[in-house]
C-alpha cells in the first residue's frame, strides 16, 4: 500500500537550519570531501542523530528537477555530410540532453554512432525519439541499448 507522500518547494530562508545542514553534510559525503558521517556532521555543526533523522528527506532542488533517464542508443548511418547534425537536431527537438557522442570511422560508407542522452519526463517517450531518428533519410538502424 502506497503512502500519500507530499512534496513542497521552499525558499532557502524558509528551511530550518538543521535541514539545510543535513543536506550540506550529505553533499560533503557524496562528493568525497568527508569520509564519514561523523566528519561531515562535525564540519556542518549538527549532531549525527539530526543528520540520520533528515538525510533522506531533503535534497537540493536542482538535483531533483534535473534528474532524467539516461539512455544509450546505437545508430548506424550513411557517411553523408549533415546527417549527424540532423540526428542531433532531432534529439534537441525532442527536448533531451546530449551527454556523449562517439562515431566510428565509416566502413563502406556506413558509420556506427553511439549516443548517450538524458531524457526528461517532459520530453516524451524514448520509443518516439528512436522512431523519429530511424525515419531520418540515411539512418539504417536505431536502437536503445541501455536505459
Amino acid at each position: 500500500m502506497k503512502k500519500n507522500i507530499k512534496y513542497y518547494v521552499l525558499r532557502e530562508k524558509a528551511v530550518p537550519e538543521v535541514l539545510r545542514k543535513a543536506c550540506e553534510a550529505q553533499t560533503l559525503i557524496e562528493s568525497g570531501k568527508c569520509r564519514s558521517v561523523a566528519e561531515a556532521t562535525e564540519q556542518t555543526g549538527i549532531s549525527r542523530s539530526s543528520y540520520y533523522k533528515y538525510k533522506d528527506d531533503i535534497f537540493p532542488y536542482h538535483e531533483e528537477q534535473a534528474a532524467g533517464t539516461k539512455v544509450t542508443m546505437l545508430i548506424t548511418l550513411d557517411d553523408e555530410p549533415g546527417l549527424l547534425s540532423r540526428v542531433l537536431k532531432t534529439v534537441a527537438d525532442f527536448g533531451a540532453n546530449i551527454l556523449t557522442i562517439n562515431q566510428s570511422i565509416p566502413v563502406r560508407g556506413i558509420a556506427a554512432l553511439t549516443i548517450s542522452i538524458e531524457v526528461f519526463p517532459t520530453s516524451g517517450e524514448t520509443e518516439d525519439l528512436t522512431a523519429a531518428i530511424e525515419e531520418t533519410d540515411g539512418i539504417h538502424y536505431a536502437k536503445i541499448v541501455t536505459q
